[in-house]
């Protein structure tokens, strides 16, 4: 593929609810071009982009499929996304990079819930929008019904662009309402025909509108059509480009992906209205970003970047201004979803692949040294749903674990941590769908089983009261014996921490042993005593104490002092502590009710509430054990709508009646353990 001239360039996501035929509308377009010679399909398992094996066997995408076509002498990147919200990270990264978004609708549904999402994120990325609405061939299927449903939920910029030509089954062409020409579809070509009589008249009303939008985008147009009345068909294709580009206008067009209806007229449409990457100066100093990693065990790793200025070839050497490390570039890749093809060189807007980089990441930006600028990342949302993964075979902990840092290397919104209480490997992701699709991937990928466990919560132990022990720990069987006795005192730390007072006076312990009374109280907070979770928030004072000339040792005293802090927490108003969390909730107005109702059996607390941008912001802090499958929860009370991010906040004691079975459950496994 030849090197464009950036005006020449198109980079576009395509968006949306999940089934509408992103996917299908992507491979019209690449099959209409002549990149593929037969028209992929993502329910036959032969898409160019949907082509990994959760893909073809879920029948949704999962990751970002990128690949570019050339058409009317310009060169067209797409950039096609799940519409599943499990994997939204792939949304957002697309819309990092691109100048433009297709919000792709199905016919016989019109606007969804993944329509609205999808349509705030374009939005908050100040990209140019357009919407399509596809599967016009289905039965039910309505483009005035969609197209209505697209107006009300998004506003008067909503006008469409093109008409179809038939319904459902016979649909068969569409009226360029700009152009005021029909055109009927013929394979990959178009062929003009008369407008029918039927559509005459919305045509012109049509065109109408589009002409008063027009004039609104820019103050020159607007004084043209008041003293004219109209304007000419040069200004008004400049006045539409421009209301695109502002988000003043979003054009609906009309297209039928799998029986490759629409896709020539939609590629003349991005062509003629949707914006070119801005150019940079000429001769402009090297500089992209890094907005996609990708893991493979066979080729290694390969990072995909956006590029905003100046040109780059093949064994060139880069500066990564987040790293601050330098890399050489080898071979230069255009990626084509499952494939790539090689370059010799790529400038300002195009998005190329390299492989092999060793110090950069996803978010990373590489540029040359002497003009070493990082540039804004893509802000991926933080994962809510976490689960336990545990090796299916024995032996398999360092190979699972490594598969799983490789993993989220390639995927921004999955993360992988070990809780150090627990000792559990905690991953987690956006859903339960995400995480089963990131495992499925560790099998696949790098030959690991897993199973997966809701993980443990946290717990930590503190005491509320003041108590005082003392234990004598005499041994004697023969040769030398054991001896070490110490008194001490536990009280609450207010400020939550540990602290070891010595009180001992003359020589009642020597001073070589009280060190093993601080390390055997230390090693006993560390195991718990009342569930088996860490001690926190104690102040031990060393009392009194005697000891044997002969028989004493540091471990006689560290079984002494062991003993002695077990009898006096469980005299000190013992209690269980759980992690509490910050909540922020984002959900519609309507869901309002249910959502607060849902957070007080929840034990949450709400904090406050705001409005904003048409939805509730609900702040609140919840029990983690409480929040597990709350991503999930979610999803299902809102049907889509509401989402979440949490945080730690403190520990707060658990509720007697909640602590009570947590106790139990410890005591019955370590007297499984014994036995």
């Amino acid at each position: 593929m030849r090197r464009y001239p950036t005006a020449q360039l198109r980079n576009l996501a395509l968006v949306g609810h999940s089934g509408v035929g992103k996917t299908s509308l992507a491979e019209a377009m690449l099959f209409t071009s002549g990149v593929t010679d037969r028209l992929g399909r993502v329910d036959e398992g032969h898409s160019l982009l949907d082509h990994e094996p959760e893909e073809i066997r879920r029948q949704i995408s999962i990751a970002m499929g990128i690949a570019p076509l050339e058409w009317s002498e310009r060169k067209l990147t797409l950039l096609d996304t799940p519409g599943f919200f499990d994997f939204v990270g792939e949304v957002v990264a697309a819309l990092r990079v691109v100048e433009s978004a297709l919000l792709v609708v199905d016919a016989s549904s019109g606007v969804q819930v993944g329509t609205e999402l999808t349509y705030r994120q374009a939005v908050q990325a100040g990209v140019a929008m357009g919407a399509v609405v596809n599967k016009l061939d289905r039965e039910h299927a309505s483009f005035q019904k969609a197209v209505e449903s697209l107006y009300a939920a998004f506003g008067r910029g909503v006008v469409p662009f093109h008409l179809p030509i038939g319904k459902e089954a016979n649909f068969r062409g569409v009226v360029d309402v700009v152009q005021e020409k029909a055109y009927l579809f013929d394979g990959r070509e178009l062929t003009e025909s008369p407008i029918p009589a039927d559509l005459v008249t919305e045509v012109a009303a049509l065109r109408e509108r589009l002409t008063e939008l027009a004039a609104e985008a820019d103050d020159d147009l607007t004084i043209a059509f008041l003293e004219e009345g109209a304007l000419s068909q040069a200004d008004l294709l400049r006045g539409l480009q421009l209301g695109i580009k502002k988000g003043q206008i979003l054009p609906v067009f009309a297209t039928a992906a799998t029986k490759n209806a629409g896709a020539a007229s939609l590629l003349n449409a991005l062509c003629d209205y949707f914006p070119a990457p801005t150019a940079a100066e000429e001769g402009a100093p090297f500089q992209s970003l890094v907005f996609k990693t990708m893991a493979d065990p066979f080729v290694g790793r390969m990072s995909v970047m956006r590029i905003y200025q100046g040109t780059v070839r093949p064994d060139s050497t880069v500066f990564n201004a987040t790293s601050g490390k330098s890399e050489r570039l080898a071979a230069l890749f255009i990626p084509k979803g499952k494939g790539q093809e090689s370059v010799t060189e790529a400038g300002p807007g195009d998005i190329i692949a390299v492989t092999k980089l060793a110090a950069t990441s996803t978010n990373d930006t590489l540029c040359t040294e002497a003009h070493a600028e990082t540039l804004a990342p893509v802000e991926f949302p933080a994962p809510v749903f976490g689960v336990a993964v545990f090796p299916k075979s024995k032996g398999d902990e360092e190979k699972i674990g490594s598969g799983l840092l490789r993993l989220t290397e390639e995927d921004q919104t999955f993360t992988v941590h070990r809780d150090p209480v627990t000792a559990e490997t905690i991953a987690a992701g956006i859903g339960e769908t995400h995480v089963d699709v990131m495992i499925e991937r560790l099998k696949r990928k790098f030959g690991v089983e897993a199973t997966l466990q809701a993980p443990k919560i946290s717990y930590r132990e503190t005491i509320l009261g003041k108590a005082t022990a003392e234990y004598k720990h005499k041994k004697q069987s023969g040769g030398r014996g054991q001896y070490g006795h110490c008194k001490i005192e536990i009280e609450h730390h207010p400020a939550g921490e540990y602290e070891f007072v010595d009180r001992i006076f003359a020589g009642a312990i020597p001073i070589n042993y009280r060190p093993a009374v601080d390390k055997g109280v230390q090693e006993t907070m560390a195991d718990g005593v009342l569930a088996g979770y860490p001690v926190h928030g104690i102040r031990c004072t060393l009392l009194d104490g005697s000891y044997h000339d002969v028989d004493s040792s540091e471990m006689a005293f560290k079984i002494a002092a062991r003993n002695a802090f077990r009898q006096a927490f469980q005299s000190a108003k013992p209690i269980l502590l759980e992690p509490v969390m910050q909540v922020e909730i984002r959900v519609p107005e309507a869901y309002m009710g249910e959502i607060l109702g849902d957070m007080n059996k929840r034990r949450g607390r709400i904090m406050g509430m705001i409005a904003t941008d048409g939805e509730q912001v609900i702040q609140a802090i919840v029990p983690q054990p409480e929040m597990h499958r709350y991503a999930i929860d979610l999803r299902s009370m809102t049907q889509g709508r509401g989402r979440f991010s949490m945080a730690f906040d403190h520990y707060d004691e658990v509720p007697a009646a909640h602590a009570k079975p947590i106790i139990e459950a410890a005591a019955h496994h370590g007297r499984a353990e014994t036995e």
